[in-house]
């Protein structure tokens, strides 16, 4: 089970601000290494996560040997790239919504019942989620040494379009949080909530843990 507090942020487009916010907040990492012996690649990985009723707030914070980020547009193929992710499934709906992200911001948005059952967040939804990358927005092709960024995001409660939801406040819910890079020399498929599949599969609702909203 997880905690997500509920803070005060009087200006939610001042990424500054946001982030000297969520400083003071605690560290949870994502280190489940699911498949071990397929996908041994164990980076250091990290997020703090917040709402203040409207939006919510969750910072990723990753070191790793290798970075790629081919993908240029949203809900394009962002899984390949360097990526961290969070799923959601909302009070008591059959469907979740899986949230991914690219290392320089392009977002994946998608409500889906199943892997292959999906709608994607319209132009619309997809601009109102906000992206603030450490690593800038221009994309890059694969990457060797050592690599520590970061990535902010401001979701608003609107972006969950199907689920008529108003406020975070007092949600309950159920999701998991990754990290991933399907394309990377060395791929990695790590987890903050445990999942036992026989190969790598992050769509696995049953596996999601409760996420309590203050």
């Amino acid at each position: 089970m997880m905690i997500v507090p509920e803070v005060i942020v009087e200006n939610v487009n001042d990424p500054n601000l946001i982030k000297d916010i969520l400083k003071i907040l605690p560290e949870t990492s994502i280190e489940q290494v699911n498949w071990p012996e397929l996908y041994p690649s164990n980076p250091i990985v990290y997020f703090k996560i917040a709402h203040n009723r409207t939006h919510l707030f969750l910072q990723y914070f990753v070191e790793e040997n290798e970075i790629l980020a081919k993908v240029e547009e949203d809900n394009g193929a962002v899984w390949t790239d360097s990526c961290v992710e969070f799923f959601i499934q909302i009070n008591d709906s059959p469907s979740y919504y899986n949230l991914e992200l690219s290392c320089i911001g392009k977002a994946l948005l998608g409500n889906r019942i199943e892997r292959k059952d999906v709608v994607y967040g319209s132009p619309e939804v997809m601009s109102s989620i906000k992206r603030y990358p450490s690593l800038g927005l221009e994309s890059f092709d694969n990457r060797q040494g050592y690599f520590k960024w970061d990535l902010l995001v401001v979701v608003p409660v609107s972006a969950y379009w199907q689920s008529g939801l108003k406020t975070f406040k007092g949600l309950n819910a159920r999701g998991n949080f990754y990290k991933c890079g399907d394309n990377l020399t060395e791929p990695h498929y790590l987890s903050w909530s445990p999942i036992s599949t026989e190969k790598p599969n992050f769509h696995v609702p049953p596996f999601f843990c409760e996420l309590i909203f203050e």
